[in-house]
């Protein structure tokens, strides 16, 4: 799963303690509180509209083109705050967010309607995935970052004894209320939030005249139109060894893409241990160093990239061709480059 938060001092104690196991230094971790906003004029009646925030414990960058570049910005404006606003309700941190009560009362009343529609599509996806997607993997994520951070490796016996308390199939809904039958079970939604999150700054743009688009929860990307000059949207999936190698270049018009990898966010130099966890055998699976996954929306795309790491790479790979709506290219632990058979050349 991916790492998500909402809080600033939260996300800036992370990345300086991130910045110390990677060895990137004081001043990548100072990038970390960098706002910044752009405007080009490309033509006559087209403005490139850019903004880059934090949020999410990531950057969020979105980009429209629209010939009226005040109403771009106010459209920007809108799509943060209601990034900020998800953000406030799908964190894992601090007391106040209902995903917060619900692990620490486990039970939570009056679901509301982004929580319950984000919950239904997660264990849409446990099932259909036989598990390898999993939001009640909160218990192991916590046993990693807290051991970690004290200097030392979980054990075996930690490990088990953790596994105990993952299933989704294990939650209970009543009456519009979720309940966690087992104390120290807990829920993240790390590996979905960022890609609905994506949709909805999309929708908000989309409502307020914006045809053109790129959103970009750090990595969960969603667009609709044409990027500058009439053209696609061109992404780029990141090279796992960070050399500009690319495994492949999408170029997209409208839907969305989502890359997990284990070079992201890891706490050990061996990358044995990352953020990405299997809640079956309790460890970080290991045969894929980066998978991308596209779809017709980001939550969907943010779901399945995280379950076909999960999976051996052959079994998510025949996942995916089951599946016409989506498309998966996998580069495994070897450097091997494998994609489904609609992966767009």
């Amino acid at each position: 799963m991916k790492i998500f938060s909402s809080s600033y001092d939260h996300k800036r104690r992370s990345f300086l303690k991130l910045s110390g196991l990677l060895g990137l230094g004081v001043t990548s971790a100072a990038l970390l509180s960098m706002e910044k906003a752009e405007s080009v004029l490309f033509r006559k009646n087209e403005y490139k509209v850019s903004q880059t925030r934090t949020a999410m414990g990531t950057f969020v960058d979105m980009t429209v083109i629209h010939d009226s570049r005040d109403q771009a910005e106010n459209a920007l404006g809108l799509a943060f705050a209601e990034v900020d606003r998800l953000c406030a309700l799908f964190t894992r941190y601090g007391n106040q967010s209902p995903v917060c009560e619900l692990n620490a009362e486990n039970r939570l009343n009056h679901l509301g309607p982004e929580l319950s529609e984000v919950l239904g599509r997660s264990l849409y996806f446990h099932r259909a995935t036989n598990g390898a997607f999993d939001i009640t993997v909160k218990p192991l994520v916590d046993l990693y970052q807290n051991h970690f951070a004290a200097g030392r490796q979980p054990s075996e016996t930690e490990i088990e004894t953790v596994i105990g308390r993952i299933g989704a199939e294990r939650l209970r809904f009543a009456n519009g209320s979720i309940i966690l039958p087992d104390s120290g079970m807990g829920i993240t939604l790390d590996g979905v939030a960022p890609g609905y999150i994506a949709d909805r700054a999309a929708r908000v743009l989309a409502e307020n005249g914006i045809v053109n688009y790129m959103v970009n929860t750090g990595g969960e990307i969603t667009v609709g139109g044409n990027a500058a000059k009439g053209a696609a949207w061109t992404v780029a999936i990141q090279d796992p060894n960070k050399k500009k190698e690319y495994p492949g270049m999408i170029s997209l018009r409208e839907g969305a893409v989502s890359t997990s990898g284990n070079y992201e966010i890891y706490y050990d130099r061996e990358r044995l241990f990352h953020h990405i966890v299997n809640g079956k055998s309790g460890h970080s699976p290991l045969q894929s160093t980066s998978v991308t996954v596209t779809a017709p929306t980001a939550m969907d795309a943010d779901i399945l990239s995280t379950a076909v790491f999960v999976m051996e790479p052959k079994d998510g790979m025949h996942f995916i061709n089951a599946r016409p709506d989506y498309e998966c290219c996998l580069v495994d632990r070897e450097g091997k480059i494998m994609q489904s058979l609609g992966w767009p050349a």
